[in-house]
């Protein structure tokens, strides 16, 4: 009798302590990008993995939490998505059927190419972002011609095949793009990435990779309590900093999983 009480007082403190690192690792990691405009999957989708979770399983979970995150992060910033209306609906028209496509495409590609392509972007963007001291730190409104909107349209396309098949950075491609294509500051850019990659998207991604059913329901709900908390809270925080701030947080962050994603390439490269 005293075994089974010891055993079952020792597994529910597991089970508690499972439960709390993940929420915290949740909360943190979506905090931090809802500053940044990205990378929650830096933490959150390792520490699922971590935890012995496949890895189509964990992308699916992790999509569907990073939902909770753009709906924190638009709560927030709903009234500046007013006027940027028509560019969501554009990046949806065009970004969801890349999504769809990757969430297909992802079982044929090898892993280690799409790694290795979204590394090297996420470095170079970095170094972009450190080297243009006045890059997304001032918003206005530029007038796309004919060939700006295609080429709007392939990119949003293009970013929306690497979101369903690794994720990991692409709202920070999307917010970049945005900065770039209409002059937009970085706080005005991220609430947008919010509203469209982050709710939409992700959310796409998750139903097509339709492997969400065999993660444990009580790991998801922590999952999507942390990252509508850290949502919310990283979005407040990063209009009481300001853009200045978040560029800083942007740069720091593409580097991050520039590495991580370039690490991840090298391994699969010689395992293989």
């Amino acid at each position: 009798m005293l075994y089974l009480l010891t055993t079952f007082i020792l597994s529910v403190d597991n089970f508690l302590n499972q439960n709390i690192f993940i929420f915290l690792i949740s909360f943190l990691s979506n905090t931090f990008s809802a500053i940044s405009g990205g990378g929650a999957g830096l933490l959150q989708l390792p520490a699922l993995i971590l935890f012995g979770i496949p890895y189509h399983q964990a992308l699916a979970s992790h999509k569907l939490a990073t939902v909770a995150l753009g709906i924190g992060g638009s709560l927030r910033n709903y009234k500046s998505l007013r006027k940027d209306i028509w560019v969501a609906w554009q990046i949806l028209v065009f970004g969801l059927p890349g999504v769809i496509f990757g969430t297909y495409i992802v079982v044929y590609i090898s892993e280690k190419y799409l790694y290795l392509i979204l590394a090297i972007i996420s470095i170079l963007l970095a170094f972009y972002s450190f080297l243009t001291p006045d890059l997304g730190l001032s918003s206005g409104n530029i007038k796309l011609n004919l060939v700006h909107k295609i080429r709007f349209f392939i990119f949003v396309f293009l970013i929306g095949i690497m979101n369903g098949s690794i994720s990991s950075g692409t709202g920070l491609l999307v917010t970049i793009l945005l900065i770039r294509t209409f002059g937009m500051d970085f706080l005005r850019a991220i609430s947008l990435t919010f509203l469209t990659v982050g709710i939409f998207w992700n959310f796409t991604g998750a139903i097509f990779l339709s492997k969400i059913r065999s993660v444990p329901p009580n790991l998801l709900i922590i999952l999507i309590i942390g990252s509508f908390v850290g949502g919310y809270f990283g979005a407040h925080l990063s209009k009481l900093k300001g853009n200045i701030v978040i560029k800083k947080s942007f740069t720091t962050v593409c580097l991050l999983v520039g590495i991580s994603l370039l690490t991840k390439s090298i391994k699969t490269f010689y395992i293989n």
